[in-house]
């Protein structure tokens, strides 16, 4: 069941504790001295981290995870926040593609339903309470931020691969003694131009 079971108690400092993870410089890891060290003192706050936990902001050791940097890029903070709690709450945008436009009596039904009666009606509550607290502080019709660009690096060096027509080049060699003979040489893969001016070059002054 893709559906967090981590709630807040008490939602009240929920917008405070994002705007100090902008404002702060990223711990190695994101623990209750570091909730203390940027404000927040209270038990009820330290709940917040089962919830950056299950929106994919730490990891299960309160690392910070790519999504937790991008979130530190206020231009797109709510898009980054958005993408995390549909991910999290996964069953519940499958119910209802717009689950954070529905009313707190209207989660609280949802969960209801989703968790099968699995929980009591004041943990549905905080549940409901904390997905509606959090969801208000994302903006879900901005689009999805960029991938990270550690990600588009480990991308892009599985993905080389030359022009077609660099790949392979096939050309008629010289005849020589009435035979022709046709030439395929199947080149290296590269980024580099530099790599195929240099073959093609030397194709040139060898068979030409």
């Amino acid at each position: 069941m893709s559906l967090p079971t981590q709630y807040l108690t008490s939602q009240k400092n929920l917008k405070r504790i994002f705007e100090a993870i902008q404002a702060a410089q990223a711990p190695k890891r994101f623990t209750t001295s570091f909730l203390e060290g940027i404000g927040f003192k209270s038990t009820a706050d330290r709940l917040v981290i089962g919830v950056l936990k299950a929106i994919g902001f730490l990891t299960a050791n309160g690392e910070p995870t790519s999504r937790y940097f991008q979130y530190l890029d206020q231009t797109q903070s709510k898009a980054v926040l958005a993408d995390g709690i549909r991910e999290a709450y996964a069953d519940l945008f499958q119910v209802n593609s717009k689950a954070n436009e529905l009313s707190l009596a209207e989660v609280k039904n949802k969960l209801r339903t989703l968790t099968r009666g699995q929980y009591s009606d004041a943990v549905i509550n905080k549940m409901a309470a904390t997905f509606k607290s959090i969801a208000g502080l994302a903006d879900f019709s901005a689009e999805s931020p960029s991938k990270p660009a550690a990600e588009e690096a480990a991308e892009a060096k599985n993905d080389v691969t030359p022009p077609a027509a660099a790949k392979r080049s096939e050309r008629p060699a010289a005849s020589l003694g009435g035979l022709v003979y046709n030439i395929q040489i199947h080149l290296p893969e590269s980024r580099d131009p530099a790599v195929y001016d240099a073959l093609f070059r030397s194709l040139r002054e060898h068979l030409l």
